[in-house]
């Protein structure tokens, strides 16, 4: 079962501290890759960006995309977003639960969630991706990035639900601890996962990510 209510305090809490996770030294040479590989796959396009949380990512895929439209559900890391130098007239961020994408944001020939997919839980990928498939043209781009688990470097698992979610314990700067989950699919789950509403999937693993691509079928 989802449990928004605690992943959305957890990330609200993390907001301010959030950004740090890519300064890690050993990351570096993964992030200015992925840096470089983002872009060009969003070029003139429209972009939905899911859980866009602080906008690290949207500054990047802004550079080459005619527009990005950024929702999230938190307030707290959308002010954050909002904070920063990006496109003007390019960007807009929008407070959105990506199960229920609201018609309004209109229609877009890209989407991209950045460390997303590892936050939904297995029963509701099918439901987030029927979501994110009524706001897509035929066509249209869609780019998941998200961690490989590497052993560390990654929190540790500390437990695993009998529907095969993974949760991790988490401390932040004020002390408290936050057990959210984190999922980590191999290549071959991810594209079950996307079979049915999905083709030419592309799939890129780093050493700490993975990206993963495909084309909206046609109507």
């Amino acid at each position: 079962m989802r449990d928004d209510a605690s992943l959305k305090r957890y990330y609200a809490a993390r907001a301010r501290e959030y950004e740090r996770i890519y300064s890690r030294p050993e990351r570096q040479q993964d992030l200015e890759r992925l840096r470089a590989l983002l872009p060009p796959l969003f070029a003139g396009r429209r972009v939905l960006e899911v859980a866009c949380g602080t906008g690290y990512w949207t500054g990047i895929v802004a550079r080459e995309a005619s527009e990005v439209v950024g929702i999230d559900a938190n307030p707290e890391t959308l002010q954050v977003a909002a904070e920063k130098s990006l496109p003007p007239g390019r960007v807009v961020f929008r407070a959105a639960d990506a199960y229920a994408l609201p018609e309004e944001l209109g229609s877009f020939d890209a989407a991209f969630a950045g460390f997303w997919w590892s936050h939904v839980p297995v029963r509701e990928r099918a439901r987030f991706l029927a979501a994110l498939d009524r706001r897509l043209a035929p066509g249209a781009r869609v780019v998941l990035l998200d961690n490989v688990y590497v052993e560390g470097s990654s929190t540790p698992i500390a437990e695993r639900d009998a529907e095969g979610n993974t949760y991790q314990r988490r401390r932040l700067d004020d002390g408290a601890e936050h057990l959210v989950m984190k999922n980590f699919p191999a290549e071959a789950e991810l594209r079950a996962d996307v079979a049915g509403c999905g083709r030419e999937l592309r799939y890129v693993q780093l050493e700490y990510y993975w990206l993963c691509s495909y084309e909206k079928l046609s109507a």
